[in-house]
């Protein structure tokens, strides 16, 4: 069994989001803190610029919570550059101890299902975790210079530029996490760094199987199971993986990827990135939960572990998957 169930259902009780103009445009734009007038928020560099979305992210979810820095025990956050240095510097600004993660696309849920199993163990309090990623920084860190204007394949998707967090703790809100499950490294053999859905569908579908199994519950026990990132044509791959394992999730399905950008021309499958995930689940879904219009659903973030070496050396693109269940109690 890979589920941890939490008997004590640590609670989620403020959310912060930041997200760029391009992510606004779209469902999330309503439910945000705070729009960027441009991707660059008053930086000199995009890396810096990510820095300072996931710093206000997290300062947003403490405030939201009605809490001060001097409340919080624990930061985890984590991003998608070398040595997760958005989260690293962004720790910088406070005062309190900090857990650095990656998980990719991931890092959202990771983040979560940590904080919830030290929150339930009654070791820290307040916890607050946060994710973020920049269009910019990740396409030159993954695939290539922006300056070369490369085309983009009909496969690719968008990294959103944008951060999300919240504040997990022991009680406060009626929205819980009730169990994570926490996933396997998967790997079909998928080499195109532009079809990241191909890649993790698979894992994803490891770890929502593995999650009804451990749980004893039918996919329609969530009113949504939404992934994350699997864009598109990977949520359409999930759908077939599962199905063929007499799992059918047709009904109640929603990727964060596809429905940030509505899926319009220029963002092909849809949104990627670690703040993709991140800004929807914690401004758009969360709303729901809040009133709600959403009373169980089963987060699955979804993460392509790969790096420009391994690329570079021919290496296939390792995935993994964390499912949190968050649910209104």
């Amino acid at each position: 069994m890979n589920t941890i169930f939490f008997d004590k259902k640590p609670r989620i009780i403020s959310t912060g989001t930041i997200a760029g103009p391009k992510e606004c445009a779209g469902v999330i734009g309503k439910y945000v803190d705070k729009t960027l007038v441009d991707d660059m928020f008053g930086e000199s560099t995009y890396e810096k610029a990510e820095c300072k979305m996931l710093s206000y992210a997290i300062t947003k979810a403490i405030e939201n919570a009605g809490m001060t820095e001097k409340d919080m025990d624990l930061l985890i956050s984590g991003d998608l550059l070398n040595q997760i240095i958005s989260a690293s510097f962004a720790a910088r600004d406070f005062d309190f101890p900090f857990l650095g993660v990656y998980g990719a696309c991931s890092t959202m849920a990771e983040s979560m299902a940590v904080a919830a199993a030290f929150v339930n163990a009654s070791y820290y309090k307040n916890i607050v975790v946060a994710t973020g990623s920049h269009f910019s920084t990740a396409e030159r860190q993954y695939r290539y210079p922006l300056e070369l204007g490369c085309t983009r394949p009909p496969q690719a998707q968008w990294t959103v530029t944008g951060a999300g967090g919240c504040v997990i703790a022991p009680k406060g809100s009626h929205i819980a996490i009730t169990s994570a499950t926490i996933g396997k490294v998967v790997d079909y053999g998928i080499t195109d760094v532009n079809n990241m859905g191909a890649a993790m569908a698979p894992s994803c579908a490891s770890s929502l199987l593995e999650h009804l199994k451990d749980t004893g519950r039918e996919a329609n026990y969530y009113d949504l199971i939404v992934t994350g990132d699997l864009g598109a044509l990977g949520s359409r791959i999930l759908k077939d993986l599962t199905w063929e394992k007499g799992c059918d999730i047709a009904n109640n399905h929603v990727d964060c990827g596809e429905i940030i950008y509505n899926v319009i021309e220029d963002e092909y499958q849809g949104g990627s990135g670690a703040g993709c995930s991140a800004t929807v689940v914690n401004s758009y879904l969360m709303d729901k939960l809040k009133r709600r219009e959403l009373n169980k659903i089963l987060f699955v973030a979804t993460g392509a572990l790969l790096s420009t070496v391994s690329s570079g050396q021919g290496e296939s693109i390792p995935c993994i998957s964390h499912a949190v269940a968050i649910e209104n109690i």
